[in-house]
């Protein structure tokens, strides 16, 4: 099961006093964790049932600004309650601090307790409910890239974020040498995460200075999402436990690569047999792989705001970065947006390498879902794949602005369709709220530009 401990057994721990706290979490719209620290005696005795938050969870930007214009919740509105119901089948040990265990909590309407249709988690719910009405099942894996920063995160506050300078210093892309250096955060994250229940099954070095990927073995749909979620959290953590900041941001430098959150999917039938694989087909993809392929390229700039959404996503949308920029596939090409792995096995899947460090991955992997069965109702196929440098010739680009992803996100039918009109409206206020703080900025780089010279 996705956590690693019964209700049971949690009892247990605390009564034995192994266990003193635990962490009602739930997940906003940034993915972040959001939620209370219960003392773990009440928690069993009642809090296990369902607790209570502020509806504002829903409705806030990266600083917790209490954003106007939503219209689930508002000043006007009174910022009412929403229900927090723990998932317990997500119970676990929270191994990298000290007494305390975890459960990932359902967003609920506080009179009704109807689910919140906006919700991340219940969005993700939505779309696998209709993929398992059309008889499959979703398994996918994201992989978490990262930066992590020689001082912490109060130093680099105060210093109002200047002189960034990662922990190590070259490419340690792959680098077993290196990767020794920053070994007292990985190894600390790797092995807390693992005593958490969740399945670790590597770390490497990444393509810049001190740039870190952690991979977490495959699963069910919102398994992974849960998981991907907790780890980041942690690695935030376990971070600054060892005195370093842990940085998701795609694009902290211009002339730095980038940090990703690939996006692998596949499906599975009834039989629990891999659906994308049909040995006597070309790669090996099914009739159905290809169609669901072909449902996330025609869609693939109107889900992109669910992949990227801030102003700093799309600066990491650069040539020759081994970030996309083109809304192609091909077979085992890092170069383009879809990437088919494991061709001609049964383990053949889509990559999806569109999303950014900053992905919240309950929207990506719901968009993707959404996309990959209208592709299917449609019947769409992909085409041929591309070969070469998909950075060059004519290909359709992937939206190179939250402007540009903001537009295409409020006009999408299918996700209208999918999701519901009232939550595409609400993520579009978010998605159009974000561009104006940032239109409202002086940044740096127009002061050192103008200041003298203008």
């Amino acid at each position: 099961m996705p956590g690693n401990l019964t209700y049971e057994e949690l009892a247990a721990a605390v009564a034995e006093e192994r266990i003193d706290t635990v962490l009602a979490c739930t997940v906003d719209m940034q993915g972040r964790l959001m939620g209370k620290r219960f003392h773990a005696a009440h928690f069993i005795d009642s809090a296990y049932k369902e607790t209570h938050c502020c509806n504002y969870l829903l409705a806030t930007d990266l600083e917790m600004y209490t954003v106007e214009g939503y219209e689930s919740t508002s000043w006007e509105r009174g910022y009412g309650d929403y229900t927090l119901r723990p998932d317990l089948s997500t119970l676990r040990v929270c191994a990298w601090l000290e007494g305390t265990a975890m459960v990932l909590c359902d967003m609920l309407d506080h009179h009704g307790h109807a689910p919140v249709e906006h919700s991340p988690r219940e969005m993700l719910k939505k779309q696998i409910a209709r993929l398992n009405e059309m008889g499959y099942a979703p398994i996918t894996a994201t992989e978490l890239e990262f930066f992590i920063f020689e001082k912490s995160y109060a130093q680099l506050h105060d210093e109002h974020y200047r002189e960034l300078k990662p922990l190590l210093h070259y490419n340690i892309d792959y680098s077993i040498l290196q990767t020794g250096k920053d070994e007292h955060v990985m190894r600390a994250l790797r092995n807390g995460l693992y005593k958490s229940g969740i399945p670790v099954e590597s770390s490497k070095g990444e393509a810049e200075t001190g740039q870190e990927e952690l991979n977490i073995r495959y699963g069910a749909a919102l398994e992974t999402a849960d998981f991907h979620t907790i780890a980041k959290h942690a690695a935030k953590e376990v971070g600054e436990q060892q005195g370093h900041a842990v940085s998701f941001l795609p694009k902290w430098k211009i002339d730095k690569v980038g940090s990703a959150a690939h996006v692998h999917i596949s499906l599975r039938d009834k039989d629990d047999k891999p659906a994308f694989f049909d040995k006597d087909a070309e790669l090996g993809m099914s009739e159905l792989a290809r169609h669901f392929l072909g449902g996330l390229l025609k869609y693939a700039g109107e889900v992109t705001y669910f992949f990227a959404p801030y102003v700093n996503s799309y600066k990491r949308f650069q040539k020759g970065s081994f970030a996309p920029t083109r809304r192609v596939w091909s077979v085992d090409n890092r170069t383009a947006a879809f990437r088919i792995c494991g061709d001609s096995t049964q383990a053949v899947r889509i990559e999806c390498r569109v999303p950014g460090s900053d992905v919240n991955p309950y929207l990506a992997m719901a968009a993707m879902i959404a996309a990959g069965i209208k592709g299917i109702e449609e019947k769409l196929d992909p085409g041929s794949p591309s070969t070469g440098d998909a950075y060059e010739g004519d290909r359709k680009e992937i939206p190179t602005s939250l402007i540009a992803a903001t537009v295409a996100l409020a006009g999408s039918e299918m996700l209208k369709d999918a999701f519901g009109e009232a939550v595409i409206r609400h993520y579009t206020h978010a998605a159009t709220w974000e561009q104006e703080c940032f239109d409202n900025a002086v940044t740096d780089w127009e002061i050192a530009r103008g200041f003298e010279r203008a």
